[in-house]
C-alpha cells in the first residue's frame, strides 16, 4: 500500500486500552510517532487513541491519558492494535463497529499479539491467513473458528490486514510496514537507530518449547556457527560443522538444537537466504548467481528455499525492494 498522498503524511492510529501492557504501544510511538528529519522524507502522523478520555491503567502501576477517542480511526490510512489486555473477554462493540468501517474505508488493519483478538472479533481475519502469539494461538483458532490461524510465523502479510505474533514481533512486521511504505534503505536505517534486525529469519515456533540457551564466545556450537558463515558460498555439512566444533554428529545436533532452537541445516539455509537479500536489494545480478553465491546449489533450489522463508520469490522480493 503506498502513502496515500505525498502532499501529506501517513496517518497512523494506535489503539490504548485499559489494562494494556505498554511495550506494544511503545514500540508503534517509537517507529511512527518520532520525527525522523535525518530521512528527508514525509514521516509518519501518529495518533493514540481509545474508547475513554478517561485514565487507563497499564500494567506497571500507572496510568495514561489518550487524547483523542474512536473519531481518530476515522481518518486514518493504518489503524494498529497492540496486544488486548483480556484474550477471553469480548471485545466492546463500539470499537468492533470502528474498526469495521476503518476497514471498509480503505484502512490498512495491523494487529500486535493478542491485539488479533480484536481484528478476529470485528470478522476482519475471517478467511484470513493470521498470526499471535504462541500462547493464544489455540485460544483465537477455538474462539474464531474461521481464522486461518498460523502459529509458527513472526508476522502475516496478507495485504490490507497484517498481524504478529508476541510482543517483540510486533517490531519486525512494524519495520516491515516501513519497508512497503519507503522501500529497504529507509527500513534498514530505521532498524538501525533501533539497534535491531531489518529482518528476522525464522518464526516463533523456535520460542515455544523453551527459551533459547545463550551462545557464548568461546562455544564450539558458536565456532561452529561463524565458520559456516565465512564459508557459505562453500558446500557446507552436518559433519563438517561437528567437526569444527570438534564433536560428534550426533552431540553437535543435539546442542545445536538446544542453543538456536533449529536444526544446524536449517540454520544454513535461514543464513543462506538472508545473505542474498542485501544482494537483491542493492545489485542488478541474476538471480542464479546471487543463489549460487550465497552456497545454493542451484537456481531451482534457492528459489524454493527463499520461497518458503520469504513467502515471495526473489525475483518478486527484488521488484518490491530493490533500492
Amino acid at each position: 500500500m503506498p502513502l496515500p498522498s505525498p502532499a501529506r503524511p501517513h496517518r497512523v492510529a494506535a489503539l490504548a486500552f485499559d489494562g494494556m501492557a505498554p511495550f506494544e504501544l511503545g514500540c508503534v510511538v517509537e517507529l511512527f510517532g518520532l520525527p525522523r528529519p535525518e530521512l528527508d522524507l514525509l514521516w509518519y502522523d501518529l495518533t493514540v487513541c481509545a474508547q475513554t478520555r478517561e485514565p487507563l491503567r497499564v500494567v506497571g502501576g500507572f496510568s495514561m491519558r489518550a487524547e483523542h477517542g474512536l473519531e481518530a480511526l476515522t481518518s486514518a490510512d493504518t489503524v494498529i492494535v497492540p496486544g488486548v489486555s483480556d484474550v477471553g473477554g469480548p471485545v466492546p462493540e463500539p470499537l468492533v463497529t470502528a474498526l469495521r468501517v476503518a476497514h471498509a474505508r480503505g484502512a490498512r488493519m495491523v494487529s500486535i499479539c493478542s491485539g488479533a483478538f480484536a481484528l478476529a472479533a470485528a470478522g476482519l481475519l475471517d478467511g484470513r491467513p493470521a498470526t499471535t502469539h504462541w500462547r493464544y494461538a489455540a485460544l483465537l483458532q477455538e474462539r474464531f473458528p474461521a481464522v486461518l490461524v498460523n502459529p509458527s510465523v513472526l508476522y502475516v502479510d496478507d495485504g490490507d490486514v497484517l498481524t504478529s505474533a508476541g510482543s517483540a514481533a510486533g517490531l519486525d512486521l512494524l519495520i516491515h510496514l516501513v519497508r512497503r511504505d519507503h522501500g529497504p534503505n529507509v527500513a534498514n536505517t530505521v532498524a538501525r537507530r533501533l539497534v535491531v534486525p531489518p529482518h528476522r529469519e525464522g518464526g516463533q515456533a523456535q520460542f515455544i518449547q523453551a527459551a533459547v540457551t545463550p551462545v557464548r564466545d568461546d562455544d564450539a556450537v558458536a565456532r561452529a556457527m561463524a565458520w559456516a558463515l565465512e564459508h557459505l558460498a562453500e558446500p557446507i555439512s552436518v559433519p563438517g560443522l561437528a567437526g569444527v566444533a570438534h564433536m560428534s554428529e550426533r552431540t553437535f545436533i543435539r546442542r545445536f538444537r538446544q542453543q538456536t532452537g533449529t536444526s544446524p541445516l536449517r540454520w544454513v539455509i535461514s543464513q543462506r537466504v538472508a545473505a542474498s537479500l542485501p544482494m537483491l536489494e542493492s545489485t542488478a545480478a541474476p538471480v542464479e548467481e546471487i543463489g549460487a553465491a550465497v552456497g545454493f546449489e542451484s537456481p531451482v533450489t534457492f528459489r524454493h528455499h527463499f520461497t518458503r522463508a520469504m513467502r515471495t520469490s526473489p525475483s518478486a522480493y527484488r521488484k518490491a525492494f530493490s533500492a
